[in-house]
């Protein structure tokens, strides 16, 4: 278990979608392990994926449980492989920021309400109903996995892009 670098944007694994995990292993469990560490040592971080520490596999991490917008609301630390949305639903704009792009935030609509599957690193098969900051947070990891920024779906780049004042 270690704490990874982040990669930041422009880099092209930032926009690259990510193949499938094939097979859970020791290697995938590490990855796991890894994006948790790196989660947890970012400042304010509520999700990573692998793409972010330069893996490019469909395996993210998120964690709202300890932020003020979803520690009411969560299921916890969810250890996803090869998750996919089954159904959204809902609609709100939320500023969102992201560790691979630490200097600015921006205004992005997402689903309140998202439905998905994935596999637990221990092969377990689970389907899981988020709403709130929960379901914001994990569409954002998963576009990671799709080749996709926050930047790629910001309201407006006139009004809906901010530069951060600090990093915390």
């Amino acid at each position: 278990m270690a704490v990874q670098n982040i990669v930041s944007y422009p880099d092209p694994i930032l926009k690259t979608p990510c193949p499938p995990v094939q097979v859970i292993d020791a290697a995938v469990r590490q990855l796991v392990d890894d994006l948790v560490d790196t989660m947890h040592a970012g400042p304010g971080s509520v999700g990573v994926a692998a793409p972010q520490i330069g893996v490019s596999l469909r395996v993210c991490v998120i964690d709202v449980s300890k932020n003020r917008y979803g520690k009411e609301n969560n299921h916890g630390l969810l250890l996803m492989v090869n998750p996919e949305i089954l159904a959204r639903s809902g609609s709100a704009v939320m500023r969102e920021g992201c560790m691979s792009v630490p200097d600015y935030t921006g205004d992005v609509e997402r689903a309140t309400e998202v439905t998905l599957r994935y596999s637990e690193p221990d092969g377990t098969v689970r389907e899981l109903h988020a709403t709130g900051f929960e379901a914001v947070a994990i569409q954002h990891e998963m576009d990671h996995l799709d080749g996709m920024l926050f930047l790629d779906r910001i309201t407006s780049l006139k009004t809906g892009l901010f530069r951060r004042k600090s990093y915390k």
